[in-house]
């Protein structure tokens, strides 16, 4: 039963993370954080890195600590929560960093239409240059209009 458990308690996570990410996307990345996330929104930024990469490390801080404190005593729920958190982490990377922006050229085929809905609502998310009037804040789950779109291609 305990098994069980630790894996609601991650996956319960894991998608929690994207309500997690959408609130901060629009407040603080389109808001005081706008220094970090400017350069993000910039065409052709030319550098490897760039200062939006500092959400990754604010986003691994409390990954981290779930992990420590739950297993400091042996593994507990706190242990799960990391898990979670570093899980949606591993997609948020996957999916934004090398499927949606291709900053990494490790699955350029991949035409599949979930991935292209995702993609054509980020390019939505990022015709808005500055921090004001953005939308489609969220990594997995956009607006179902974007998949709609994709589906009518296929067919």
């Amino acid at each position: 039963m305990e098994v069980l458990q630790y894996i609601a308690i991650t996956v319960a996570v894991f998608v929690s993370m994207e309500a997690v990410t959408w609130l901060t996307h629009k407040y603080i990345m389109h808001g005081f954080g706008w220094y970090f996330h400017e350069d993000h929104h910039q065409l052709g930024y030319p550098h490897v890195f760039e200062k939006n990469d500092f959400f990754f490390i604010i986003f691994a801080i409390p990954s981290i600590l779930f992990f420590y404190f739950g297993s400091v005593d042996g593994i507990n729920w706190r242990f799960f929560i990391g898990l979670g958190i570093l899980f949606y982490g591993m997609a948020y990377f996957l999916v934004h960093d090398v499927l949606i922006h291709r900053r990494f050229k490790w699955f350029d085929k991949t035409n599949n239409w979930y991935f292209r809905g995702l993609r054509k609502a980020h390019k939505m998310h990022h015709k808005h240059l500055d921090k004001e009037d953005g939308e489609c804040f969220g990594m997995l789950f956009v607006p179902l209009k974007y998949f709609k779109e994709q589906l009518k291609l296929e067919n």
